[in-house]
């Protein structure tokens, strides 16, 4: 009797199941892993060691004696991760209004590891800041290990991290290597024009204005024609040229009148700048003691007065310039009046010596510490351009005397400031000798030049 569907279906279902279940003995079991943790692993134990492969021992060994040496690797090579952890390094240049604490807070770094590096030897430079400068950063575990300011590429200060969580600095200077190159202007309208026109930095132009400022009155005494030489020094970083250096030695012609003036380094390390004998070219005063626009009423002892139209005399100079233009200690003294009255407003009086006075009128306000019986030295600022007293507007009245009579600061003569020390004349005549033959053959290489080029 033939065997109904339902049967049949059944059979084949037994069947199958009983081929798979014989099947199975053959297939190892799955391996078990056990969970990891970042410890080292004990030995396996000798007695896993074993030859007896047969049975459900034998099948369950391999698998789990693989996993063991898996799981071991792993570990090892977290530990290694652990021990030796690479650093994090980032840059970052300073941007406008930056400052050491924002800059702590846009990368989570806390306060207290600002105020350990303010603490070093060098912490101070971290509160100067400048747009432009450069911080490198160096952390393990998000925590600041070294930090490296580099204001620029010649200067940079380390801060690194010592065991005990405080910091240690150390400021490294590279030296650049220097090569000589010379600088010559035919000025137009002005020294800066000019200057800008021959590729001569802002900075460097300033260092020739106040070089020959004793002299010569860049606002008021330069005409067109007037020329300068310069010998200057330039620096490279790498084969790369990253920016100038000193002005080693330079001549002025104006209206002229021939000033020539070299650099020296005394034996105490002072640097200065000199003619050819050695005589300084720095004067006990300066000629003017503020950056003016121009000169509102000149010294006159027959002037009409803006305020009461009448004729009285004008002991001093009016030098107009925008409010809170600072002002300068004309030369080395002591302050004898920082004070202020009805028609001179704020102002200050420095005695300089037995012989010279000077006043200073109409001031906004005094700079810090600017008292009665402070010493001051020449080109420290000792307050503001303003228009207070009987002023018409903002100006620097300045006045200057001579054993009690007044002077036209303008004009007077001025006394020469300390010149190179006897002992020291040999070494100067030595050390700027060969500055001052290679500025005379840079003057005679461009009058030669020009003489060529008009014939």
């Amino acid at each position: 009797m033939p065997m109904p569907p339902i049967h049949k279906r059944l059979a084949t279902v037994v069947g199958i199941s009983l081929v798979l279940l014989f099947a199975s003995g053959f297939i190892p079991e799955e391996p078990t892993y056990h969970p990891m943790t970042l410890t080292t692993p004990s030995p396996r134990p000798e007695s896993s060691k074993t030859n007896d492969t047969s049975g459900a021992q034998g099948r369950s060994l391999l698998p789990n004696d693989a996993a063991y040496e898996v799981e071991k690797e792993v570990l090892a090579s977290q530990a290694a991760y652990v021990v030796h952890e690479h650093a994090v390094v980032t840059n970052e240049t300073v941007r406008a209004g930056d400052s050491m604490a924002l800059i702590f807070a846009r990368r989570n770094f806390p306060a207290r590891a600002l105020y350990a590096l303010t603490q070093t030897a060098h912490g101070e430079t971290l509160a100067g800041i400048f747009p432009g400068a450069k911080l490198t950063f160096e952390t393990k575990n998000d925590q600041l290990t070294v930090l490296t300011y580099q204001p620029g590429p010649l200067e940079r200060v380390v801060f690194s991290r010592e065991q005990d969580g405080s910091f240690s600095s150390e400021e490294i200077f590279t030296k650049p290597e220097k090569v000589l190159t010379y600088k010559h202007g035919i000025i137009n309208s002005s020294l800066f024009s000019t200057s800008q026109a021959i590729g001569l930095p802002d900075n460097l132009t300033m260092q020739l204005a106040q070089i020959f400022q004793w002299d010569v009155d860049f606002v008021l005494d330069i005409r067109p024609g007037d020329e300068f030489f310069a010998l200057v020094e330039e620096q490279h970083l790498d084969g790369e040229f990253i920016g100038f250096g000193d002005i080693l030695s330079a001549r002025f012609v104006n209206q002229g009148r021939t000033f020539t003036a070299v650099r020296y380094t005394t034996e105490d390390g002072v640097s200065g700048y000199f003619n050819a004998t050695g005589r300084s070219m720095r004067k006990a005063f300066l000629r003017a003691p503020v950056e003016f626009s121009r000169i509102s009423s000149s010294f006159n002892l027959r002037r009409k007065h803006p305020l009461y139209k009448t004729v009285r005399p004008h002991r001093g100079i009016d030098y107009a310039a925008p409010p809170g233009t600072p002002i300068l200690a004309a030369g080395d003294g002591r302050v004898e009046i920082a004070s202020r009255t009805k028609p001179n407003g704020n102002y200050v009086v420095i005695k300089h010596g037995e012989q010279f006075v000077t006043k200073y009128l109409h001031l906004s306000k005094f700079a810090r510490g600017i008292k009665s019986g402070k010493r001051v030295n020449q080109g420290q600022i000792i307050g503001y351009v303003g228009s207070t007293g009987y002023a018409t507007g903002p100006h620097l009245h300045y006045e200057f005397l001579v054993n009690g009579v007044h002077q036209n600061p303008r004009t007077v003569s001025l006394p020469q400031a300390k010149p190179v020390a006897r002992k020291e004349i040999s070494r100067f005549r030595e050390k700027t000798f060969e500055n001052l033959v290679l500025l005379d053959h840079f003057n005679e290489q461009v009058a030669l030049a020009s003489t060529s080029h008009r014939s």
